[in-house]
């Protein structure tokens, strides 16, 4: 590796399963099967290149604390995160889905103080602020699903894909709040100590992103 090798954080998931073929047609693959690996940094077959495999909500840290000079994480994690330190120079326009609150079918938000279920807490907040609703949001890890269900919250704001398992718990999605993709985001300084590395790459992942909408459907 040599002293101007670039670090690449990836999300692990289905956002990596979209991003290896971009990241193949800039010329970085991975050296390793990491279906068979418990290793989280990994070499690629470009030597200046090594990969990271780590949670999505943590992109944007390593990238901004200069941990990675690249990263890939979806916009709904940035938006929690909030962006500091980091360029946003590519949407990979892979992984779409949409950010939304939900609540119970047939039964409308009450018009006073709403209690919300979420983890994207700093998210929600600002988007209850900016709807003029006063909102106490309760963080939770996961199975948001239930806390209408249970009484625990009024709405949720979560991610919808499909919207069956809105459907499936008696849900129904309410507003839209932001339609999200894949980012790749990138470490300001790096950008300036190492841009003849890293310019390359991001032009050709974003030559493949813009194949991808010129193909026939």
């Amino acid at each position: 590796m040599t002293e101007t090798a670039i670090t690449i954080a990836l999300s692990k998931g289905r956002i990596l399963d979209e991003t290896i073929p971009l990241l193949k047609e800039a010329g970085i693959e991975f050296v390793d099967d990491i279906s068979k690996s418990r290793k989280l940094v990994f070499p690629s077959t470009d030597p200046n290149v090594r990969l990271l495999i780590i949670r999505a909500t943590d992109v944007p840290t390593y990238v901004q604390y200069g941990g990675a000079d690249l990263g890939v994480t979806g916009k709904d994690v940035l938006m929690e995160h909030g962006g500091d330190g980091l360029y946003e120079p590519l949407d990979l326009n892979i992984a779409r889905c949409r950010l939304m609150t939900a609540g119970v079918k047939g039964q409308p938000a009450p018009r006073g103080r709403l209690r919300v279920a979420t983890k994207f807490v700093n998210l929600a907040r600002r988007y209850y602020a900016a709807q003029g609703r006063q909102a106490d949001i309760i963080k939770l890890y996961g199975a948001m699903e239930l806390a209408p269900i249970l009484g625990l919250a009024d709405e949720i704001v979560d991610i919808v894909d499909t919207g069956n398992t809105l459907k499936a718990n008696g849900l129904e999605p309410r507003d839209l709040i932001e339609n999200i993709s894949t980012r790749l985001v990138a470490n300001r300084a790096s950008m300036k100590m190492k841009h003849d590395l890293l310019q390359p790459i991001i032009e050709k992942m974003g030559a493949a992103v813009e194949a991808r909408r010129t193909v026939p459907a």
